[in-house]
């Protein structure tokens, strides 16, 4: 459920203006916005000079309209210069922070990408996995060695025994 059926839309800026904001109506793709696929589209407009920022979103109309956004490529065909705009986050009103818009900026050249993409990615991890670790919560964890449960509850202690009738155990 991490593609969406909404209408999106994205506004550029760079030094000289902006594109306003446009529909991406056309993807290369059959299917636009699906799961973990890459769409591309070509977007008309003048030459914007160096790009330092976008708006991307969407109208969170239809089923199933959250979408999670990975990032923003743009080519420039004039320059041959490619902007990339990093996102990591969940464009959805039951999700995150439940903004269906965001303002990303341009990542510099003269970082890593790769290194700001891990770090975002660890970021984003911890924010789907940090309930577990709130005050109170008990951990378990299925061991298939001997077919129970490993226990970490929240005054310490471990439960290594394993409960095999544990009726509140999940299997990881």
């Amino acid at each position: 459920n991490a593609g969406t059926e909404a209408d999106v839309f994205i506004c550029v800026y760079g030094e000289r203006g902006d594109t306003g904001s446009r529909q991406l109506l056309r993807s290369q793709k059959p299917k636009k916005f699906l799961k973990g696929q890459t769409d591309i589209f070509a977007v008309e407009a003048v030459h914007l000079g160096h790009l330092y920022k976008i708006v991307m979103g969407h109208n969170g109309l239809g089923s199933g309209n959250g979408w999670f956004l990975d990032k923003v490529v743009i080519k420039d065909p004039i320059t041959d210069l490619d902007y990339t705009f990093l996102c990591h986050r969940w464009l959805d009103q039951g999700q995150d922070d439940g903004n269906i818009s965001r303002e990303l900026t341009v990542t510099g050249s003269s970082s890593f990408p790769g290194r700001q993409e891990l770090k975002l990615k660890r970021e984003e991890i911890w924010a789907a996995e940090k309930w577990k670790f709130q005050e109170g919560n008990t951990l378990q964890f299925y061991n298939r060695i001997t077919h129970g449960f490993v226990c970490l509850n929240p005054d310490s202690r471990v439960d290594a025994l394993g409960d095999k009738k544990n009726k509140y155990g999940t299997v990881f």
